[in-house]
């Protein structure tokens, strides 16, 4: 199950935000680093800077595997809640793009 509380080791970087998007950089510099649990409150776009996976653990308990491709980015709706986990032996990135309206 899932520990809200606890904060990720995965770097957050605004980047723009206005009254219609917010766009955050989120970097994972080493294999394990995580967003920490959150919920998403808004619908949303990902672009991956990177070939390779990250590792998505869901309330559940259970754990997805999702692979990404540099560039092509994938859209979700609000009320995910999840914590991301880079699942490579690297340094990896993405752009999350919040639509706020």
């Amino acid at each position: 199950m899932c520990k809200s509380n606890e904060p990720g080791t995965a770097v957050g970087t605004v980047q723009v935000e206005n009254d219609r998007v917010r766009i955050t950089e989120w970097r994972f510099k080493e294999p394990g680093d995580n967003t920490g649990w959150h919920t998403h409150e808004y619908d949303y776009t990902v672009v991956p800077l990177f070939d390779g996976v990250l590792e998505i653990d869901l309330p559940d308990g259970s754990r997805a595997i999702a692979e990404l491709k540099n560039g092509v980015p994938y859209y979700r709706e609000a009320g995910v809640h999840h914590d991301v986990i880079n699942g490579n032996d690297f340094e990896c990135a993405f752009v999350e793009i919040e639509l706020l309206q």
